[in-house]
């Protein structure tokens, strides 16, 4: 499975951020623990919500709508 997973900032509630992972809890703590660039100035980081999917292309496909146009305002609508 592949999954989308969308975390919230929890100190700083208006930074978000969307990713696509194998394993959504490991990929959690690298981020809490300073591992990725774009996400080590706004720890500690708390799931919103993950989408699992078979297809890894389709996983690939929905990450690219949730971050674009009417995709980011689907999320920004359902999400937070």
């Amino acid at each position: 499975m592949r999954y989308v997973y969308i975390i919230q900032s929890i100190l700083k509630t208006d930074k978000r951020y969307i990713g696509l992972a194998y394993d959504v809890e490991r990929r959690l703590k690298e981020h809490n623990t300073g591992k990725s660039i774009h996400t080590n100035k706004h720890k500690p980081w708390k799931i919103i919500a993950q989408f699992g999917f078979a297809d890894e292309q389709k996983a690939f496909d929905f990450e690219r709508y949730l971050k674009h146009g009417s995709g980011h305002a689907f999320a920004k609508r359902h999400f937070w």
